[in-house]
C-alpha cells in the first residue's frame, strides 16, 4: 500500500506538472492580424500559407486570419480597417488616391518584384508582337487604365488599338477563353501561361513591360492602412518579418510550397500550381536583395505614365507605398 501510495503520489505530481505547462502553452500572447486576399489562394500568396503553415507567424508573436476575397475592392476595405493587411496592385492605389490624395492606403511590401502580366493568345493566331493584334479580337473588361496600356504597346511598335475587335468580357479561365472566338486575354504569366504549359497547350505570351518600361509596375502589392501602421507600427514589422520568411523559404522550396497551397486550393492541379511556383521562384525578388523593397522610381514611373494619358489628373508621385517597416 505504502508502494503504491508513493507511485499514485508520483503520477499526481506528474500530472500536475504537466497540466500546468500545458494550461501554459494554452496562454498565447499574439496578436491578430487580418489579411484580406485579392483572390482564391494562388502563387501570389504561397508566402503567406508557408508562414501560417510553418509557424513563422507564432514565432514573432501573431496569430494571423486569413480572409476570403470579398466581392468589394480590398483596397478600399483596408482602407476603411475591415482588414489589417491585403493585397491589390498598383494602378488601384493610384485610382484611389487619385479621388482622394489622404486616402489612407498604403503599399508597404511588392509580392512580386516585375510586372509579369501580359498578353496569351494560342500559337496559330500568330500574335507574336503586339502590332500583330490588329484585326484580332481581345478580351477587355473595360478599364481605362487597361485600354490604355495596350494602346500605348501597340503605339509603340506603330500599330493602331482602334483596329483591334474588342469583346467585352470578365475571363475567369483564361485557356478555356482562348479557344472560342477571343483572339488574346490579359494575363499573368505565372498562373494562365503554366497552366496552358502544363496542358501542353502551345502559346504566345507578350509582356507589357518588354514593349514600354513605364508598364513595369508593382502588381500585385501587400498594402495596409496608414492609421494601423502608425499606432502598431512593431506589430506592423513583426508581420512583414513573418511574411519574408515565408516568401524566401518558397524561393528556396517551390516544390514542397506548392504542395502547401494546395491545401488551401486543392481544386488546382499539384503540377500546375508546381511548375507556377518555380516560376515564381525567380521573380519575388528578382534582382533585389530585400523581399518586399518597392523601387520609389519605378513606382513613379507609372504614376507619370499614368498623368501624362490623363487616367490620373493630380500628382501623386512618392504617394501610396512606404519601404520603411520592412525588414532589413
Amino acid at each position: 500500500m505504502k508502494i503504491f501510495n508513493k507511485i499514485l503520489a508520483i503520477i499526481l505530481v506528474i500530472f500536475l506538472f504537466t497540466g500546468c505547462n500545458n494550461t501554459k502553452d494554452l496562454e498565447s500572447n499574439n496578436e491578430k492580424v487580418t489579411f484580406m486576399l485579392d483572390w482564391i489562394p494562388n502563387t501570389n500568396h504561397t508566402g503567406i500559407f508557408v508562414a501560417k503553415e510553418k509557424g513563422f507567424y507564432d514565432e514573432l508573436n501573431i496569430d494571423i486570419e486569413i480572409i476570403n476575397p470579398p466581392e468589394e475592392s480590398v483596397t478600399a476595405l483596408v482602407a476603411a480597417n475591415k482588414a489589417n493587411f491585403g493585397i491589390t496592385v498598383q494602378e488601384n492605389i493610384g485610382m484611389a488616391l487619385n479621388q482622394n490624395e489622404t486616402f489612407p492606403i498604403v503599399a508597404v511590401a511588392a509580392i512580386i518584384q516585375h510586372n509579369t502580366s501580359g498578353l496569351m493568345s494560342l500559337k496559330n493566331k500568330n500574335i507574336e508582337s503586339f502590332k500583330d493584334l490588329e484585326g484580332k479580337t481581345y478580351a477587355t473588361w473595360g478599364n481605362d487604365i487597361e485600354q490604355a496600356i495596350i494602346r500605348q504597346v501597340m503605339e509603340n511598335e506603330g500599330a493602331n488599338f482602334d483596329n483591334v475587335e474588342l469583346y467585352y468580357s470578365t475571363v475567369t479561365d483564361a485557356v478555356s477563353a482562348m479557344q472560342t472566338n477571343v483572339d488574346t486575354i490579359w494575363v499573368y504569366e505565372a498562373w494562365d501561361a503554366m497552366m496552358a504549359k502544363v496542358l501542353g497547350i502551345e502559346y504566345n505570351f507578350l509582356r507589357f513591360s518588354d514593349a514600354e518600361p513605364a508598364l513595369d509596375f508593382y502588381t500585385p502589392v501587400l498594402v495596409s492602412n496608414e492609421t494601423f501602421l502608425s499606432q502598431n507600427e512593431e506589430l506592423a514589422k513583426r508581420f512583414l518579418q513573418a511574411t519574408k520568411k515565408g516568401y524566401e523559404y518558397a524561393i528556396q522550396n517551390p516544390k514542397e510550397s506548392a504542395e502547401i497551397l494546395h491545401k488551401y486550393s486543392p481544386e488546382y492541379d499539384l503540377n500546375m500550381l508546381i511548375e507556377s511556383q518555380k516560376f515564381l521562384s525567380k521573380e519575388y525578388k528578382a534582382e533585389v536583395e530585400r523581399w518586399g523593397y518597392i523601387n520609389p522610381e519605378r513606382w513613379n514611373n507609372f504614376f507619370k505614365w499614368t498623368y501624362e494619358k490623363g487616367l490620373i489628373q493630380k500628382d501623386i508621385l512618392n504617394k501610396g507605398f512606404s519601404n520603411d517597416y520592412l525588414p532589413q
